[in-house]
């Protein structure tokens, strides 16, 4: 009876929005923008024909939430839909986007380029009444100095997936860490995030080595793991964003030591393997549709969509106004399938969520873990937060 109750009442609550929305059919368009040749996607990178970090376009993990959201749309009587763009340099891309915004009035955009390709094309945009969706990179600068009050960030920043491995370390008493980490600008934007996780949790880096991938004999001291991993300590924090050299670094260290990080156990916004929340049904859906598995940039591109959904249903609007007012507000309740509902920070406009801790086929726990409290909100305990950000935006 409580059920039958429940469905009449969620009916009648959708009958009600679509007559507010429904005098005629309304269309809303979001834009999605990719670089052409983008380096990440370099089939050229893999070895022997080995993918080690897989990597997949996420205008897939846009399209299924494009699909979820059709019984939603058809009682509001509005249409979602995609609009693909892509670019060969920042100049076409700052371009598509304007004249998409121009000429089809789209005003939330999925932003999948490099860091510097976003960087770029957010300035372009900064005098528009946009919004973009960074759905693919994690890097704190974004978040940081290069922030800019339309950039939206749906993937964590590298400073949240770093918290999360750090709160684990800390609840196992794994606090002098040995840090082995690669040459890439990544890498050490990675690096950087995790010496600073490491201080805010009172974790030691007691010694810290880069690597490279090198045959040569006579720099062996820098790309032989036995070399490289004599240091004594609790565990082995690995930064290897590009996977070649880490895939080695398990079981062939010289003291038996766990390696978290980019191999062993990783924090991540998403894994295939997470069971609970109605995540099953997730991936599988995504499954279907891409024939992989759902990846952090996926799922960063399906919280993207359901965002602007979420929100044309809460305003039983479609102006661009009361749309991104509202998902910059404190009311902005994203069930993003993790368990604690998603918002953005108001100081850098980064989502709030929990970061899976996950070997390569299981999810081994979800952080913040129990005990990490914070004054208003736990899911603030990862990542920098208001008083520390050189960001501080002003929505």
């Amino acid at each position: 009876m409580i059920i039958k109750a429940f469905v009449i009442l969620w009916i009648g609550w959708l009958l009600s929005l679509q007559s507010v929305l429904a005098t005629g059919k309304t269309t809303l368009v979001l834009g999605y923008v990719e670089l052409e040749k983008d380096p990440r996607y370099k089939e050229e990178r893999l070895y022997a024909g080995i993918e080690f970090k897989p990597r997949g376009r996420p205008w897939l993990g846009a399209e299924v939430a494009l699909r979820e959201s059709r019984i939603v749309g058809r009682a509001l009587g509005v249409k979602f839909r995609l609009e693909k763009v892509s670019g060969k340099n920042n100049e076409e891309l700052a371009a598509a986007i304007n004249r998409l915004h121009e000429v089809q009035n789209i005003g939330f955009f999925l932003m999948d380029t490099p860091v510097e390709t976003l960087v770029a094309v957010t300035e372009a945009t900064i005098n528009k009444p946009l919004l973009l969706f960074n759905v693919s990179e994690s890097a704190d600068e974004l978040r940081g100095i290069q922030c800019k009050p339309h950039l939206m960030h749906t993937i964590p920043s590298y400073a949240m997936l770093a918290d999360g491995l750090a709160q684990y370390l800390l609840t196992k008493r794994w606090k002098n860490i040995l840090l082995l980490r690669g040459v890439l600008s990544s890498d050490n934007a990675l690096a950087k995030a995790f010496s600073r996780s490491a201080k805010k949790f009172g974790l030691k880096i007691t010694a810290e080595k880069e690597f490279i991938l090198s045959n040569n004999p006579r720099q062996r001291d820098r790309n032989n793991i036995t070399l490289l991993t004599t240091h004594k300590s609790d565990v082995v924090l690995l930064v290897d964003t590009d996977g070649e050299f880490g895939r080695y670094v398990p079981f062939q260290t010289v003291h038996p030591r766990p390696i978290v990080g980019t191999e062993g156990l990783v924090a991540s916004a998403w894994h295939w393997a997470w069971e609970r929340h109605g995540a099953p049904q997730l991936n599988q859906r995504f499954v279907k549709r891409a024939k992989r598995k759902m990846l952090d940039s996926d799922w960063a591109a399906w919280a993207a969509v359901k965002v602007v959904v979420e929100s044309v249903l809460r305003t039983k609007s479609t102006d661009f106004g009361k749309i991104s007012d509202y998902l910059k507000s404190e009311g902005l309740n994203l069930d993003a399938y993790k368990g604690v509902p998603a918002s953005f920070r108001s100081w850098d406009n980064q989502l709030r969520q929990p970061i899976l801790l996950h070997t390569h086929n299981a999810v081994v726990e979800l952080a913040p873990l129990k005990g990490f409290l914070h004054q208003t909100q736990n899911l603030d305990t990862l990542g920098i937060t208001a008083e520390v950000s050189e960001c501080l935006l002003k929505n």
